[in-house]
């Protein structure tokens, strides 16, 4: 298995914090935000690399910190998606595609976004996305605010944890249980994204292609507990200095 962080984005929405820095190292309570997803994964099951996906602006930042990971009990691979200003981004599910072909993968890979900061284990649910491989399963949370559901993926599940419906920021929510940048690919799965790509042509975001998968194949939802931030803005990352731990 391999772990795909996504870190291609250009974080505007946090500008002036990470203007000149890419927001994966961020510091939370003086601690890059990519280094708490680190230590969740470091001890994972058959866990044998980590891939980072990054902009060219923001490429040799993160050559230079992935060399100072010594610790860490796994090699990191840092991939340069060649763009060089947002305007130009190839989106999350264009970094995967791209990923997937420039490193040859053929593994199962969990894909996480590297804006995710959270406390949770997760062995749990790479056990509960094995057992329903091939199948993709995605992790989701419970925000428990319709309002603030407004700004993401919202799910409904039904049987067997599988997911119903996925609207992508809908005005009038169904449900407060969103979809997290948390997908678990079984390496049989891996060619729905060129799939996906060849049909819709929308590589940007993950929610159109979340999407796209529930209503063509079965889809999974693990629902995680513990505290998540999902660092998108100024205010959330303030939140999570002042609350996080």
């Amino acid at each position: 298995m391999k772990v795909l962080i996504l870190a291609a984005g250009y974080g505007t929405r946090l500008y002036p914090l990470v203007k000149d820095a890419p927001k994966a190292l961020l510091e939370i309570n003086e601690k890059p935000l990519i280094n708490y997803i680190l230590d969740r994964i470091s001890n994972l099951n058959g866990l044998n690399e980590v891939i980072i996906v990054t902009n060219d602006k923001f490429y040799s930042i993160f050559k230079e910190w992935a060399h100072k990971q010594k610790g860490f009990p796994f090699p990191i691979k840092v991939i340069n998606d060649g763009t060089k200003i947002p305007e130009d981004r190839l989106g999350s599910i264009g970094d995967i595609e791209f990923t997937l072909k420039r490193g040859k993968i053929d593994h199962d890979v969990l894909v996480i976004g590297s804006d995710n900061l959270f406390n949770y284990n997760i062995d749990e649910y790479v056990l509960f996305a094995q057992k329903k491989s091939p199948s993709i399963s995605i992790g989701l949370y419970d925000i428990d605010d319709l309002g603030a559901a407004t700004r993401f993926g919202v799910v409904t599940l039904g049987n067997n944890s599988k997911i119903a419906s996925f609207e992508e920021k809908p005005k009038k929510p169904r449900s407060t249980l969103v979809a997290m940048c948390f997908y678990y690919l079984p390496k049989n799965s891996l060619g729905l994204i060129g799939d996906y790509l060849l049909e819709c042509g929308k590589s940007d975001t993950a929610g159109d292609y979340i999407r796209w998968l529930v209503g063509n194949n079965a889809v999974y939802g693990f629902k995680f507990t513990g505290k998540w931030y999902d660092i998108g803005s100024i205010e959330a990352y303030e939140e999570a200095q002042e609350k996080f731990c």
